[in-house]
């Protein structure tokens, strides 16, 4: 499982947690239920942050030797 799945759950596990009081396992498993079936929302005409800045870059550099 990837670190922000793992991590996800954890924190929906916890919520659980200060909601009920119930058994630490049973939490999790209902957590990773409701992660699970969630979809995770894909936005394919957005990139990171930091390879926004990194073609911003290249761009500018490209522009500067083409000058």
């Amino acid at each position: 499982m990837d670190q922000t799945l793992t991590h996800r759950i954890r924190e929906r596990a916890y919520q659980i947690w200060t909601e009920t009081g119930r058994d630490a396992e049973q939490n999790w498993l209902q957590a990773e239920a409701e992660i699970l079936q969630t979809p995770t929302p894909v936005y394919p005409n957005r990139m990171p942050k930091r390879l926004t800045r990194q073609a911003s870059r290249k761009r500018q550099a490209a522009a500067a030797v083409v000058s």
